[in-house]
Parts: C-alpha cells; sequence; structure tokens
C-alpha cells in the first residue's frame, strides 16, 4: 500500500495557501437576491502537512455574514481530493466532497438530499476564483450560485 507522505494534501493546494480578499457575486436564489459581498479567504497547512484548512467569510451591505469552514485532504487509496465544509447555515455534509484537478482547476461536487453543489477552485496571477454552482431538486442542470474573486492579501 503506498503511504501518503506529510505535504501531499498541501504540495497539491500549494497555490491557495494564504490570505485572499476580494468579493463574492450571489446570484439571485431561493435563499435570497442576488447581491455582492466582501469576502476574506484562509488557507493554511494543517495537521503536520496532511490537510490544508479553508476559513471563508463574507460580509454583506447590511452587515449580516456568513462563514465556512473547510479541510482538504487527499484520498490515500483513489488520490482524489476530498472537502469536509461545514457553515453558518449548519447543514452538516454526510460525507466529504470528492473533486479532482484540471489542469489548474479543482472542482468538487458535495452531494445531498437536497441537491448537488460543484465548486471550482483556481489561482490565476495571485487571483483566487472559487464558483459554486448548484443542481437543486430533479432539475438536470447546474445554476450559477456565487462566484468569489480574491487578490492575495
Amino acid at each position: 500500500m503506498d503511504r501518503l507522505h506529510p505535504g501531499t494534501a498541501h504540495e497539491a493546494l500549494e497555490a491557495f495557501i494564504g490570505h485572499w480578499l476580494g468579493t463574492t457575486d450571489l446570484a439571485a436564489s431561493p435563499w435570497g437576491p442576488a447581491r455582492t459581498a466582501t469576502t476574506e479567504v484562509t488557507f493554511t497547512r494543517a495537521a503536520g502537512g496532511f490537510a490544508v484548512v479553508q476559513t471563508y467569510r463574507h460580509t454583506e451591505a447590511d452587515g449580516t455574514h456568513f462563514e465556512g469552514h473547510g479541510v482538504f485532504t487527499v484520498d490515500p487509496d483513489h488520490h482524489d481530493v476530498l472537502w469536509y465544509y461545514v457553515d453558518s447555515l449548519g447543514q452538516p455534509p454526510s460525507v466529504p466532497a470528492r473533486g479532482a484537478w484540471h489542469d489548474a482547476t479543482l472542482t468538487v461536487e458535495r452531494h445531498s438530499d437536497r441537491g448537488t453543489a460543484r465548486h471550482t477552485f483556481r489561482v490565476d496571477k495571485d487571483v483566487l476564483i472559487h464558483t459554486a454552482e448548484l443542481r437543486l431538486g430533479d432539475s438536470q442542470d447546474f445554476s450559477p450560485f456565487m462566484t468569489s474573486v480574491c487578490h492575495r492579501a
């Protein structure tokens, strides 16, 4: 059995490590109208290099905020990226989101009985871009939900 070595997760996610500031554009959805929020994201190495911890927070113009915390690691058997994520909406994941790299973009999908959320993460010239699309209920198509564009602080 091939064992992971410390650093595997953060090596795969090295471009994300750091502190990021920017905005999140939220599409109109069942949870509210289209709007823009200020955003802060931090990615740090953790667990001796076996994980990367993500902290996300956005604040809307009226002062309300949303926060989420993720842990990325690598599946030692399949080499997929796993993303455990909890947020201030209070819906814990039943299983981690699973994803893979395509060129320089990490795509992960989180499935629940409510639907599927597809997230993409990439860094392009010190700009972090995180998008989320939702496929709710019986829909066959994903709809845009949010796009965060942040610059390295």
